[in-house]
């Protein structure tokens, strides 16, 4: 008895906690869908040399910039090297990127990108030399410097290369040093504007009903298919933070427009989950002809006085006119997705058959969505 009441126990509580626990909602969170004003990346881009390649840096004669940047850095240390001949192979020309986290404070470090300019094999080994990085509106915001780490290789023989990734591209980790900030009260908001990454009237409308919900008051309304403004109550002013926190984590159900997306380079079809194609009947089917030339080899006979040898062609041409493909009607009113795709599989068409069928039933006009092509 007393393990039958410990085992009822032990299910009453189990049950309690399960009872307790949130319902899992469908949706997204807004901060996983929306960005809000003023939170926001900045890109940096800069130029620079990095040093101490083993040989494989650019050859200075097809990169006169490499040899000018050199020749200039080198000015500034007091070394004159102009109508010197130069042929070192252990420096390369780069472009330095990296992006600028919002509210990064000074002396903040960020990850930098590094590229090859001109014509270096590879940037294994090499070291950034200081780099500013400016911004878009040409003022330096960091300052990069460091090893430079690559995530590939080359390889070199005699009659053979082998390369595994792309050693010309590199990355120094914490390799830049914010300088200058960027500027922006969050706190002395009194209107925030929020940015949906997907713009779509009814998406707007929940969050804006959402955020109203939330707040307890009309503060919300959108302006547009892309953008919610919200009027800071009065009561959470001066405390952005908290607002943004809570609101982030408000739970919304974004709506799509039905679409469909063909990449013709790579034959990869992708149908959104409220495509609906109206009453078509579809076959699929191709004409194919096959040649195959076996040609044969006459010997005349042995000790022969007049005979030659010749070549006898043999052909053998066989056609396949798709016969085996019917004809399949999808007349359900509104067909979906999983009825779409069963019907056509059971025709056994390849993705790249599947690209046209889908372009010809939207000329149809029978598919009820958006097919775009990339």
């Amino acid at each position: 008895m007393r393990l039958i009441r410990t085992i009822v126990t032990a299910i009453l509580a189990l049950a309690a906690a399960l009872t307790a626990m949130p319902s899992a909602q469908a949706g997204s969170r807004i901060k996983d869908i929306a960005d809000f004003e003023g939170v926001r990346e900045n890109m940096l881009v800069g130029y620079g040399l990095v040093v101490g390649l083993a040989g494989s840096g650019d050859s200075l004669r097809n990169a006169p910039f490499t040899l000018q940047s050199l020749q200039g850095m080198l000015e500034r240390m007091g070394v004159n090297i102009r109508g010197a001949t130069t042929q070192t192979a252990n420096i390369a020309a780069v472009m330095v990127t990296a992006s600028l986290p919002p509210f990064s404070r000074h002396g903040a470090r960020i990850d930098v990108s590094v590229s090859a300019l001109g014509d270096a094999k590879s940037l294994q080994g090499g070291t950034l030399l200081v780099t500013p990085l400016l911004g878009a509106d040409g003022e330096v915001y960091a300052v990069a410097q460091g090893p430079v780490a690559i995530g590939g290789f080359t390889a070199t023989g005699a009659a053979q290369q082998v390369t595994k990734g792309t050693p010309t591209n590199g990355k120094i980790p914490n390799g830049g040093i914010v300088e200058r900030e960027v500027g922006f009260e969050l706190a002395s908001l009194q209107v925030m504007r929020i940015g949906l990454r997907n713009p779509d009237f009814t998406t707007a409308s929940r969050i804006a009903q959402a955020i109203n919900r939330r707040v307890r008051a009309p503060a919300a309304r959108a302006s547009d298919p892309s953008t919610v403004v919200l009027t800071v109550p009065d009561g959470l002013r001066g405390d952005m933070v908290s607002l943004l926190t809570d609101l982030e984590q408000i739970v919304v159900e974004p709506d799509q427009q039905a679409r469909v997306v063909i990449d013709e380079k790579s034959g990869i079809v992708v149908i959104g989950k409220d495509v609906r194609v109206d009453t078509v009947a579809n076959a699929q089917g191709n004409l194919t002809i096959k040649i195959t030339e076996t040609p044969q080899v006459s010997q005349p006979n042995a000790f022969s006085q007049g005979g030659t040898t010749q070549v006898v062609p043999r052909t053998n041409v066989e056609v396949d006119e798709g016969q085996g493909k019917k004809l399949a009607v999808l007349s359900k009113g509104g067909v979906s997705l999983q009825d779409l795709v069963d019907g056509l599989n059971a025709l056994g068409v390849t993705p790249r058959d599947l690209i046209s069928i889908l372009q010809t039933i939207k000329a149809a006009g029978a598919l009820q969505a958006e097919v775009e092509i990339r």
